[in-house]
C-alpha cells in the first residue's frame, strides 16, 4: 500500500459524491416540476445507487484500506454540495400545497 494510492482514492470517492449527490439534486429539480414522480424517483435511485456500488466495489478491488480515503472523499462532496447549492426553502402556496424551492 503506498501513499499516492490512498490519495488517489480520496478524489475518487469525491467523484462518486458528485455524482450520487449531483444526481439526487438533479432528481428532486425535476420531481418538484413533474406530474408523475415515482417512476422518476425510483429509476434514480436504481440508478444513484448503482454507480456508486460499482465505483466503491472497484476501489476495493485494490485492497479495503483504500475504502476510509475513498467514503473521506464522498462526505466531502456532500458537504460541498450542500453549501453551494444551500437549503431547501419551502413555498407557501394559496391553495395549501407547499413545494420546495430551491
Amino acid at each position: 500500500m503506498t501513499w499516492i494510492y490512498l490519495l488517489m482514492a480520496v478524489p475518487a470517492g469525491f467523484a462518486l459524491g458528485i455524482l450520487f449527490f449531483g444526481g439526487l439534486w438533479w432528481t428532486v429539480q425535476k420531481v418538484a416540476a413533474g406530474s408523475r414522480p415515482a417512476p422518476l424517483l425510483i429509476a434514480s435511485f436504481l440508478v444513484r445507487s448503482a454507480v456508486l456500488l460499482a465505483g466503491f466495489y472497484l476501489i476495493m478491488i485494490a485492497g479495503w484500506q483504500y475504502l476510509p480515503p475513498a467514503l473521506i472523499g464522498f462526505l466531502a462532496a456532500r458537504i460541498i454540495l450542500i453549501s453551494r447549492l444551500g437549503p431547501v426553502k419551502q413555498l407557501n402556496r394559496p391553495d395549501g400545497r407547499n413545494r420546495p424551492q430551491i
